[in-house]
């Protein structure tokens, strides 16, 4: 296969990327899972020397790669949420309330996932570390590859259809959660690396404790807060028309936003996944009924999809070239055990203990519950948090890590696409049904 061929198959990937997210919205069929498949199939024709398809040897480049898209990813989620969550006078109460069921998938259902993967993987013969460092990886639902259960973008006018956006209560719920646990993933992750690397919990429980579960968040909303604030203020309220960039449309002010916020926590140590969220959040609230929004969205919609198009093809190439090479049934019963049962246990559990009710705004019916805990897509966070980690230590079960971690993210795709369709159909027919009857 020669380099040019490469452009080629890269051109028609693009093409595939632009055209299956329409084309596929009646089918239970996903654009992630055509472009797996493609990848796949790629992976089977012989490819020029050279090509990053093995995540051990490339260690490097999976982090990157995977890291860039998530933080578009985080930029293109935060500004689809329109929902107030910073609400001053009376209605704060009301604001934290219509977030309920993202405060119980963080605070319950994300630690309990955690647990129990890394127990799964403690099972499977992994060492602490390594069991823990699992369960961080894949404890977090992907802002990337979840748009078909996600909010598809912000509203900034009271007559746009919002079927689906964030009248619909699973979408909510499924967005914010995916957009906030990075939050609570970068701490369980350095837990892992320092038990890996400095032994004992006693000899770094308490400076992790204060400093990477707590600080770094801090620094995060706080910077996201501040780059946010002060970009919004530039673009929607400066005094000179010059520099009011919303009033021309400029979009790609967003990219300045997405790159300087992560930017900035990381300089200051704090985590930029976080800051980027926080920082789209901020953005969006200023100014709620701009265009300016949909514009800016627009940008990093487009970003997004080219950016999980690569991931996607060489996620599916890496799969016929050897990456689950070192899966056992011991993986393959963790992986679907997450997807099948410990995720949906954990969220249910966590969003049906004493649930606001479904009438009023964060309040799910049990339908809706059971969906929001079925729908906790697996993707390219967990391939970053684990290129991430194992660049900071060395485990001797790295080779089962990556093919457990790729099969879990593939069987997401699967399973995932081939419901979302379907399933969030059936809720929108009842939610319209109910709208009828009342």
């Amino acid at each position: 296969m020669s380099a040019d061929l490469v452009f080629l198959v890269f051109g028609a990937g693009l093409l595939l990327a632009v055209v299956l997210p329409d084309l596929l919205s009646r089918w239970a069929v996903s654009a992630p899972m055509v472009l797996v498949g493609a990848g796949m199939l790629i992976g089977l024709a012989p490819l020029p020397a050279g090509m990053p398809l093995d995540p051990i040897e490339n260690r490097a480049v999976v982090e990157h790669v995977t890291e860039v898209t998530v933080i578009v990813a985080l930029m293109g989620v935060g500004l689809a949420l329109d929902r107030p969550l910073l609400v001053r006078g009376r209605d704060r109460a009301a604001a934290w309330r219509a977030w309920s069921p993202t405060w119980r998938l963080l605070g319950v259902a994300m630690p309990l996932t955690v647990a129990g993967v890394a127990l799964l993987g403690w099972w499977a013969g992994l060492a602490p570390a390594a069991a823990l460092l699992l369960g961080a990886a894949l404890a977090p639902t992907d802002p990337v590859l979840a748009s078909d259960v996600q909010v598809t973008g912000p509203r900034t006018g009271e007559g746009e259809d919002d079927e689906r956006g964030e009248s619909d209560e699973v979408r909510f719920s499924l967005t914010s959660e995916a957009g906030l646990n990075d939050g609570l993933a970068f701490p369980l992750v350095y837990a892992a690396i320092m038990l890996g690397t400095e032994g004992s919990v006693a000899s770094w429980g308490i400076s992790w404790l204060a400093w990477e579960l707590v600080g770094k968040v801090a620094v995060g909303v706080l910077l996201g807060v501040a780059v946010g604030a002060g970009l919004a203020r530039l673009a929607f309220r400066s005094r000179s028309a010059a520099l009011r960039v919303a009033d021309r449309g400029e979009p790609l002010l967003v990219i300045a936003a997405l790159v300087t916020a992560y930017g900035v926590a990381e300089v200051a140590g704090g985590y930029g996944f976080l800051a980027v969220f926080v920082c789209a959040l901020t953005v969006r609230s200023l100014e709620r009924h701009h265009q300016y929004h949909r514009s800016m969205h627009e940008v990093v919609e487009r970003l997004e999809r080219l950016f999980t198009l690569v991931v996607l093809l060489v996620l599916g190439a890496a799969l016929t070239r050897g990456v689950l090479g070192a899966l056992d049934w011991p993986g393959v019963a963790v992986g679907s055990a997450l997807i099948l049962l410990v995720r949906p246990a954990a969220a249910w559990l966590a969003l049906a203990v004493r649930p606001p009710r479904p009438e009023v705004s964060g309040g799910l019916t049990r339908g809706e519950r059971g969906a929001v805990a079925f729908f906790g897509v697996r993707g390219v966070g967990s391939l970053y948090y684990l290129a991430y980690a194992l660049g900071e230590m060395e485990l001797a079960q790295e080779a089962w890590l990556w093919s457990t971690v790729a099969f879990t993210v593939t069987a997401s795709v699967l399973v995932h696409g081939i419901t979302s369709t379907p399933v969030m159909a059936r809720l929108q027919t009842a939610r319209r049904a109910e709208r009828v009857s009342s």
